[in-house]
């Protein structure tokens, strides 16, 4: 089990060490709407502030992406509008707060969900296929890219310029997170989505919790199936999003243990738990921003 960051001061100090070593450069940030842009804004902020130049590319239309004098922003055209995106996103978020049995809330779910990953495959098409964006990051010369892999376009474009990716994230549907990174994903310890389990089952309950697995098979088709087929177009190469995605230099996962039940992480794994939404005035959440700038200053170095 991978330690949390209070259970780590060596990797903190190791880690901070890097801030005064390296060289500012230039980041491609390639956030997610909503509140995963919320959670990575106050980063990119940071970032701007230690001397880095940060480029953010995100649709015109969107919920909470907005230009900003902390960093250069640029914005492709989509074929919907912000009175649909924000329908389709308030639909989502009372589907999931409903009560029901588990066969009505995942129903729900994935018809709500399935819209909301069409506009993203749809947005991330509308991005790969402007040429004059593509032709301005191809000539940038960016150090590394920062995205959010849940909405797998950053990851392709990662991929497309041959740049180390640092991810920041919450989750992957469908368990590619685990599959991606190899962590160990045990159905006798780690609950599944939905589930209403703990980490600690009953041998009947560990059954219910590997059923819950077959979910996957349906989730990972409508929402990564897109995104592969506009990664193979535009690669001009046969690829899945599983494969993109095991290329990821660095996982930031937005991961609480007082929240959340432990789970197997692989090395590449930094919890940073306590980054959602917006800053909290505490001094351990100062130290984890901290902790991130760290990393994304020794990929730009590197990069």
């Amino acid at each position: 089990m991978a330690p949390g960051l209070s259970a780590s001061p060596s990797v903190m100090v190791m880690l901070l060490s890097l801030l005064d070593l390296a060289a500012a450069g230039k980041l491609l940030v390639v956030p997610v709407d909503g509140s995963h842009w919320l959670s990575m804004r106050e980063v990119v902020d940071m970032l701007q502030q230690k001397g880095h130049e940060v480029v953010v590319v995100a649709p015109e239309v969107s919920l909470h992406i907005k230009p900003s004098k902390n960093f250069v922003m640029k914005m492709y055209s989509v074929p919907y509008t912000k009175e649909e995106m924000e329908k389709d996103f308030k639909l989502f978020l009372h589907t999931s707060f409903e009560e029901g049995s588990f066969i009505e809330r995942f129903l729900k779910v994935y018809e709500v969900m399935k819209k909301l990953g069409n506009m993203s495959a749809v947005s991330c098409d509308h991005l790969l296929q402007n040429k004059e964006l593509i032709r301005y990051l191809e000539e940038s010369n960016f150090d590394a890219v920062f995205t959010d892999p849940v909405v797998p376009c950053g990851v392709i474009l990662a991929e497309h310029l041959s740049l180390p990716s640092v991810y920041f994230l919450r989750g992957i549907p469908c368990g590619l997170d685990f599959e991606a990174t190899q962590c160990p994903n045990p159905p006798s310890y780690v609950p599944r989505a939905f589930s209403q389990l703990t980490d600690r089952m009953t041998f009947l309950q560990r059954v219910k919790n590997l059923l819950f697995d077959t979910q996957n098979l349906f989730l990972c088709d409508f929402a990564f199936d897109p995104f592969s087929k506009l990664a193979s177009e535009f690669l001009q190469r046969e690829v899945t999003v599983l494969d993109l995605l095991r290329k990821g230099s660095v996982w930031l996962f937005r991961l609480d243990f007082v929240l959340d039940y432990p789970r197997p992480l692989m090395p590449n794994i930094i919890p940073i738990g306590g980054v959602n939404c917006a800053h909290k005035e505490l001094p351990q959440v100062d130290n984890i921003l901290f902790l991130i700038c760290a990393v994304m200053d020794f990929f730009i170095q590197e990069g």
